[in-house]
């Protein structure tokens, strides 16, 4: 997984492409538990194949129809939510005590680079108070999921860019019942996953880098 770092040198990114839920997560796992007080922050790119996984307090009544789909219970805060092709999901690993950030600072943030996105596309996104994450017309776009371990955050936010929204019909997405998810591609975005990536890699460290 090669790192690219940016101009200001204090964040460095990867592009993992499509790789499995459950190694990305256990990278993330090691990378905060051996990192050092110097260690630069890093963000991650990926999709992944289709999986649904379930947070610290996530109740199992909200799969509703797993059907062949992995359910991988994890360490991140909030319920259930879906992961798949056409999704694509920024992991944030950063030392929020370096960074003087609360953990309610970091997903304002992290949202703040998705509203910024759309409206570089022209869409007015939303958020929603005690829901978090980004929506456009009342539907979910995208999702954030935190842990924090030693004063270090890791897992992110997750972006629908072409994704099947099928797989939301699975589940009661983040614990709601009936909560409608929507994507980019149905916002009239006909930009490639790379494109989108480029400019909400913009957005995402102009957020977290923000004084």
């Amino acid at each position: 997984m090669p790192a690219v770092a940016t101009a200001a040198a204090r964040i460095a990114v990867r592009s993992l492409g499509r790789a499995d839920y459950e190694p990305v997560w256990r990278a993330m796992q090691a990378f905060t538990r051996e990192r050092g007080a110097g260690t630069p922050d890093e963000l991650w790119f990926v999709e992944h194949p289709p999986v649904l996984t379930l947070g610290l307090a996530a109740k199992p009544e909200h799969v509703l129809d797993a059907g062949e789909l992995p359910v991988v219970r994890i360490d991140r805060g909030g319920q259930v939510t879906w992961h798949g092709p056409g999704q694509l999901v920024a992991y944030v690993l950063v030392d929020l005590r370096r960074a003087g950030l609360g953990v309610k600072e970091l997903v304002r943030r992290l949202e703040q680079s998705v509203l910024d996105l759309l409206a570089g596309y022209g869409i007015a996104g939303e958020r929603r108070a005690g829901m978090p994450g980004v929506y456009v017309a009342g539907a979910k776009i995208a999702a954030v999921g935190l842990r924090v371990s030693r004063g270090c955050s890791y897992h992110g936010i997750a972006l629908n860019v072409d994704a099947d929204l099928a797989g939301f019909a699975r589940i009661n997405p983040c614990g709601y019942p009936g909560l409608a998810a929507t994507r980019l591609a149905d916002l009239g975005v006909r930009d490639t996953m790379g494109a989108v990536q480029d400019r909400w890699r913009q957005s995402l460290l102009a957020a977290l880098e923000a004084a």
